[in-house]
């Protein structure tokens, strides 16, 4: 463990405890702050992506989740991170407030516990300098580790209790299947964090997403690299139209009720494909670069190799 301080034992509270470390190294400086909430944990300014954020807050609330006592989270990328600063006023005039915020937390989700509309914050990964401070002030920002965040395996993981989830994409298809961990490249862009764990332990999952990044179709008839499936996916919300999976009729019937315009995800298919044509298909060898696995630890894919 890298250390700018060490001090008198036994040092407390302790969010890495001592059976738990091998070394420590002391170090002048151990990184920059400055940068934590850089890339895609960032606060998008971006008009696309605010226009896809609203989108998706006005779904949550006509979804029939949206009520006393429910619970969110929010992926990374900035159309969902967006969605919580438009949560408030909605909350506000329904006099609504969460019971508990979970996963990466962000500055706008301090900024709701600290106005009493999130009652409690699981923070698995503080998202940006905000998050981090929270923790010092605030008794009821709570520090969770990865294994009671999202671990299949354990007595009890927090995505379990999860009412609402909004995140991101790289590739959805029209299986709504899910890519967030290669480029429309073929090559490893990030990680997937709980992704898939959320989509399939919430009551609701929602995938923002811009239907085309320049001339790249986001949504595809079928993702290079499946992370999450689309068994456990029930709302896309683009910039051109949202669509309900087909397995979740009552969603739509909900948002088209609430005068949400709802159309099908081959529609959308369609749209990108006008806008974007056809890409060249990647081609690849057969060599394995990475195998990618579910959250009960199968295999259900693997990335494979650019052909240079």
């Amino acid at each position: 463990m890298l250390t700018e301080e060490l001090l008198p034992y036994p040092h407390n509270p302790a969010s890495i405890e001592q059976d738990q470390v091998d070394l420590i190294v002391k170090v002048d400086r151990v990184g920059d702050a400055a940068k934590i909430g850089a890339g895609a944990t960032r606060m998008t300014t971006n008009p696309r992506e605010l226009l896809i954020a609203r989108s998706a807050a006005d779904v949550i609330v006509n979804s029939g989740y949206f009520k006393e006592g429910f619970s969110m989270q929010t992926g990374t990328g900035g159309a969902s991170l967006a969605v919580t600063r438009f949560l408030e006023d909605k909350m506000r005039s329904r006099d609504i407030r969460a019971d508990f915020a979970l996963g990466g937390i962000t500055a706008t989700m301090v900024d709701l516990h600290e106005k009493g509309l999130i009652r409690k914050l699981l923070d698995v990964q503080s998202f940006d300098s905000h998050a981090a401070q929270s923790l010092a002030r605030n008794p009821n920002h709570i520090e969770i580790s990865a294994n009671q965040y999202a671990n299949w395996g354990s007595k009890g993981a927090s995505v379990d209790r999860l009412d609402v989830v909004v995140l991101s994409a790289l590739e959805i298809d029209t299986q709504f299947n899910v890519n967030v961990l290669t480029g429309s490249d073929g090559v490893l862009r990030g990680a997937s964090g709980g992704h898939c764990d959320t989509a399939i332990a919430s009551a609701l999952s929602i995938i923002v997403a811009p239907l085309v990044r320049g001339r790249i179709p986001t949504l595809v008839d079928n993702v290079l690299t499946c992370i999450t499936p689309g068994s456990s996916v029930d709302i896309l919300v683009t910039d051109h139209g949202i669509a309900v999976n087909p397995a979740r009729p009552e969603l739509a019937e909900r948002l088209q009720e609430a005068g949400i315009k709802v159309v099908s995800i081959e529609w959308l298919r369609e749209r990108a494909r006008l806008l974007t044509g056809e890409p060249q298909p990647i081609e690849f060898t057969d060599r394995v670069v990475a195998v990618v696995r579910y959250r009960d630890g199968s295999v259900i894919d693997v990335v494979h190799q650019v052909k240079e």
